[in-house]
């Protein structure tokens, strides 16, 4: 009884102190004065009557009373006549008002500025500055990028803008990038496909803006989107009066490649789009057919490593570009950019160079391509003539299957020999409507077999006999919600997703790694090394990959990040990789080196670069078998000193850009 009645007791004070709080402001000064009254009347008596000089008498004694309280509540406590007194307090009362009302009113607005700053709603004023459009897994990398990018640049700055919440964005970059160096990250909160909130973070005086695509199956509308409004806010008439135009470059990118023509009509003549499906379906099927290409692309597209430069011709103009490849010792020539913006790959070795061209060259920085002649360390007696090689008939597994699997196959048609067989096993709901609709076209070389299977389940796989294969191709395949509803009483399902994740990426990931899982152990039985080439979403789960060191991985979210950073550093590049890309353009390719140079001779670099310019190629480099699993780069050297000795045996490649 006595517990239920101080639960009462306490809810009756609270009762009480919440109708108090709801009479309004006056009720509760009235109140609050009252309180103190109570609390500093009696301690100021207790201080005056225990103070040992403290006045004999009782009017002196209230009169210390009476200071005491005054100093306490600010009201003066001046002693005098009755209306100096009551002037005195007068005055106190309205400056303590005046006070308070300036205290609060600087509070409010600092802390509304606070709140302002924290959602991210105030506008950057900067200038030559990138500009990052859109959340998903790709901004890390492209932040990371571009921190690298701008690393010997004494100001840059980045601006992020996104519907996330401005603080959360900039723990998550913290966290996932680190400290940006000289460049400052500015997150800016709001919806990118608002002309008005989209002025938040100045695309107009942007050096570049990057569109991030989206995850989600409507992640390319909302590209195009971005986009148009991204034009209005740049273009549109609510600009300051006086104020330039942007001249920014504009990179974006789309999943599916119908979406690829929409995208580039809402970026404008002067915007780049890439289609993710298009360049990982060619990179897939090229990395297949030539194990460690990826490792090629992968340190040819990051700033940490060797990339492309446009160098002045000087004394080179109106000579054949056949002697560029030559004239620089530690720079590799691959092509011509030419006055007009345009650029040829693996030009003729006869083409003239023009005086307006610029010879692109793979350098280690845009200061390192310096003029040397290397045509004195070239071995005419090591060079060896080829014949080119004959496509032959092989045996190809596919496992899995998405909206790129089409365009896999597609490729993969182009470039293998006649009699090439491709066995493609996929869940049943993909493999009898996404095979048989996806892959219409007619096919001159490539013979498709689709077979129903859960590319997760150790015993589909064991089936296959894959080492028997010449190459096995990996990619995601999001496993269908109990695959329209499972057969009831059925046995349980094996084990097809590592966390309960629902982004369709993540689960796709989550399938691949457990597929990864039992190939390396099929391998292991067989005491093979399985051609393996594996797709991916997040470069995170590469790193949990448990696959042979030097394995070829296609990380799609990483790879059209390295693409779009590079183009927003350098625009022509665009060109560069467009031709690279295509199915009709110079590509890189791993060819035996033994075609080019004699087996078991120490030769210099510049003789395998002249026997490829005789064969109208460009050669920027090589990989060495027995280091093809030693990291950090697993027996790829990219743009070595044309006069470093090299011993090539037969299993080693020269890396060179060719026709496709």
């Amino acid at each position: 009884m006595a517990q239920q009645h101080t639960t009462s007791l306490r809810l009756r004070l609270r009762y009480r102190f919440d109708h108090l709080l709801s009479g309004g402001t006056t009720a509760l000064i009235g109140w609050l004065a009252l309180a103190c009254l109570a609390v500093v009347l009696p301690a100021s008596a207790v201080l005056v009557w225990s103070d040992r000089a403290a006045p004999a008498t009782l009017s002196g004694r209230l009169t210390a009373v009476w200071v005491s309280v005054g100093q306490t509540l600010k009201i003066g406590g001046a002693v005098g006549s009755p209306l100096y007194v009551l002037a005195s307090v007068s005055l106190a009362l309205v400056a303590l008002l005046f006070v308070s009302t300036l205290v609060s009113l600087i509070t409010t607005g600092i802390n509304r500025r606070i709140m302002l700053l924290r959602r991210g709603h105030s506008t950057v004023l900067e200038a030559r500055h990138t500009v990052v459009l859109g959340w998903s897994d790709q901004v890390f990398p492209v932040i990371g990028e571009l921190v690298a990018a701008n690393a010997n640049q004494r100001r840059s700055a980045i601006a992020v803008l996104s519907p996330q919440d401005k603080v959360w964005m900039e723990e998550e970059i913290s966290a996932r990038v680190g400290e940006g160096g000289r460049t400052r990250i500015i997150c800016r909160s709001g919806s990118t496909t608002d002309p008005a909130e989209l002025r938040r973070v100045s695309p107009r005086t942007a050096r570049a803006v990057l569109v991030l695509p989206p995850t989600g199956d409507t992640g390319d509308a909302h590209v195009v989107k971005t986009l148009l409004a991204l034009d209005a806010a740049v273009h549109g008439s609510g600009e300051a009066e006086g104020e330039a135009k942007g001249e920014a470059v504009v990179v974006a990118a789309v999943r599916d490649s119908r979406n690829h023509l929409t995208a580039r009509l809402a970026a404008g003549p002067a915007g780049h789009v890439l289609c993710v499906d298009d360049i990982v379906a060619r990179l897939l099927v090229s990395t297949a057919r030539q194990p460690g290409l990826s490792l090629v692309y992968s340190e040819l597209l990051d700033f940490d490593g060797d990339e492309f430069y446009p160098v002045a011709p000087g004394d080179l103009v109106g000579r054949p570009f056949g002697e560029a490849l030559l004239s620089f010792d530690t720079s590799s020539a691959v092509g011509l950019l030419h006055g007009g913006g345009s650029v040829t790959l693996n030009p003729d070795p006869g083409a003239t160079i023009g005086p307006a061209d610029r010879i692109i060259v793979i350098s280690r920085d845009d200061d390192t391509a310096v003029r040397a002649d290397a045509a004195a360390h070239v071995e005419d007696d090591a060079i060896v003539t080829a014949a080119p090689a004959t496509a032959r008939a092989e045996r190809l597994l596919l496992l899995g299957w998405n909206r790129r699997a089409p365009l896999v196959i597609e490729q993969l048609d182009q470039y293998v020999g006649p009699g090439t067989t491709l066995d493609v096993v996929a869940l049943g709901v993909h493999a009898a409507t996404g095979g048989a609709r996806g892959v219409t076209a007619a096919r001159s070389r490539l013979e498709v077999s689709f077979h129903d299977g859960d590319i997760t389940d150790p015993l589909t796989l064991a089936k296959l006999d894959v080492p028997s294969y010449d190459g096995v191709i990996v990619i995601g395949e999001t496993e269908p919600e109990a695959v329209d509803g499972a057969v009831d009483g059925a046995a349980a399902a094996p084990i097809s997703s590592l966390a309960p994740v629902t982004d369709p990426q993540a689960r796709a990931d989550d399938r691949t790694l457990v597929t990864l899982l039992h190939l390396r152990a099929i391998g292991d039985t067989a005491r093979r090394d399985i051609a393996l080439t594996t797709e991916m979403s997040d470069d995170g789960n590469r790193l949990l990959a448990p696959a042979q060191d030097g394995a070829d991985f296609i990380v799609s979210g990483r790879l059209i990040s390295l693409l779009m950073t590079q183009i927003s550093e350098s625009p022509y590049l665009a060109a560069v990789f467009e031709e690279l890309f295509d199915a009709e353009g110079h590509e890189f390719h791993l060819k035996p080196a033994t075609d080019y140079v004699r087996a078991g001779h120490e030769v210099s670099f510049a003789t395998a670069v002249e026997a490829a310019r005789r064969r109208g190629e460009c050669a920027v480099g090589y990989r060495l078998r027995a280091r093809s699993t030693a990291g950090p780069d697993y027996g790829v050297r990219i743009n070595p000193d044309k006069r470093l000795r090299v011993r090539f045996c037969a299993e080693d490649s020269l890396i060179v850009l060719a026709e496709s």
